[in-house]
């Protein structure tokens, strides 16, 4: 998969059309693996692909700063930085009933950022987040 300053996530239109408007803060949306096995948790252990959430990237066995700015590397050369909190929205509710709720806290829903780097990035590239 490639990431792109221009695009986004490659072959994702919604990053694209963020670039397009000059709205870098979107570009790329991410989600921890923990936190969507936690929302699901709380609706009783439904089971639901991550993908569902609508999010490009999914994080797993890393926990992200509750905060934005951070910059994070993904492979050898990707480089995000957190712009915004992802709130989940209503559509969330056609997912399974309960679900907008049990993503609202702790940042659940996930993270949005902004492309610094492009660059490949693979299943299983390390995450780091950058001081």
């Amino acid at each position: 998969m490639h990431v792109s300053r221009a695009t986004g996530i490659a072959g994702d239109f919604r990053g694209g059309l963020a670039a397009q408007k000059n709205v870098f803060k979107r570009q790329v949306s991410l989600i921890e693996a923990e936190s969507w096995a936690a929302a699901l948790h709380d609706l009783g252990d439904v089971e639901h692909q991550w993908w569902h959430r609508r999010a490009n990237l999914l994080l797993k066995g890393i926990r992200l700063p509750r905060q934005e700015r951070i910059v994070l590397r993904i492979g050898a050369s990707c480089r995000l930085r957190v712009t915004m909190e992802c709130d989940p929205c209503s559509r969330m509710e056609e997912i399974a009933p309960g679900l907008k709720a049990a993503l609202t806290p702790d940042w659940r829903g996930g993270f949005l950022a902004e492309v610094l780097d492009d660059g490949d990035i693979a299943v299983g590239d390390e995450v780091r987040i950058e001081e």
